[in-house]
């Protein structure tokens, strides 16, 4: 007789995962109420929108047959959080230093796991002869992870040129380095050091003075560092992917990262 299927628990039936789901959705539904009494729709949406991301993980269960370990669960739930409800609600983007920056580490990371998973699949279905090393996975994972990266800096970019918004932060910098100041046309590099203010001169002739304490820079070296902690972060889970599949099933601490695609003999945790 053919043996039954084993019933696959759903996602957040972890405990930790659980607890964790739970206390963030109670927060972002208290600020939801909050939001509405305000009347401030902008921050109802943003609370929605959070709300329907914590699902993310129970629908790629569901239609695309992958599990998430808990603790990328959890990772994954704390990034949501932090990027609508801290970050966009609460403005941890500017009063926090350095709160983009983890953020678009953590999605190098959940990126790459995204992509290590959907390349995971063809390589374990019987359905495909071919097999994959254990290099080519974790850089097929790297690249996808720097593909999500430059799409959403083009979309902030997008934003900022098309929409008057500001999603890539400037920068305040001290020096400044331009072939535009070079008046002999040649494409020598004029070099200004030391930059301690800015002064705007307006349309009208009038003046402005801008007292930041420097040049401020619109965008590029936001762009640039956000990429290059995006690099960072593919690269740290290209790495536990690797070895995940170098040995496969042995490697415990790696487990707890790879999402893991289902079938009808896939064990409960």
């Amino acid at each position: 007789m053919p043996k039954p299927k084993k019933q696959r628990k759903p996602s957040y039936t972890n405990r930790a995962s659980l607890i964790v789901y739970l206390i963030l959705r109670a927060m972002v539904i208290l600020a939801l109420v909050m939001s509405l009494l305000r009347r401030d729709y902008e921050s109802v949406f943003l609370c929605g929108l959070t709300l329907i991301l914590f699902l993310l993980p129970l629908v790629v269960e569901k239609h695309f047959k992958i599990r998430l370990p808990s603790t990328l669960e959890i990772i994954i739930l704390l990034f949501i959080f932090s990027a609508e409800i801290l970050g966009e609600l609460n403005s941890f983007y500017v009063r926090v230093p350095h709160w983009d920056t983890v953020l678009h580490t953590l999605n190098g990371f959940l990126c790459a796991a995204i992509g290590f998973a959907l390349v995971d699949m063809f390589n374990r279905s019987e359905r495909f002869s071919i097999q994959l090393s254990p290099l080519y996975l974790a850089v097929v994972a790297f690249c996808f992870s720097m593909t999500v990266g430059v799409v959403w800096e083009f979309f902030e970019y997008g934003c900022d040129l098309l929409l008057g918004l500001d999603m890539q932060k400037d920068t305040i910098i001290h020096t400044l380095n331009t072939v535009e100041l070079d008046v002999t046309r040649t494409n020598q590099v004029i070099s200004v050091a030391d930059i301690a203010d800015v002064t705007l001169l307006l349309a009208d002739g009038s003046t402005q003075p801008l007292a930041l304490g420097g040049y401020l820079d619109m965008g590029l070296h936001d762009t640039m560092k956000d990429l290059l902690v995006n690099f960072i972060g593919a690269v740290v889970f290209s790495i536990i992917g690797f070895f995940y599949v170098k040995s496969r099933g042995k490697s415990r601490f790696a487990r707890r990262f790879i999402p893991e695609v289902l079938d009808d003999e896939t064990p409960d945790e």
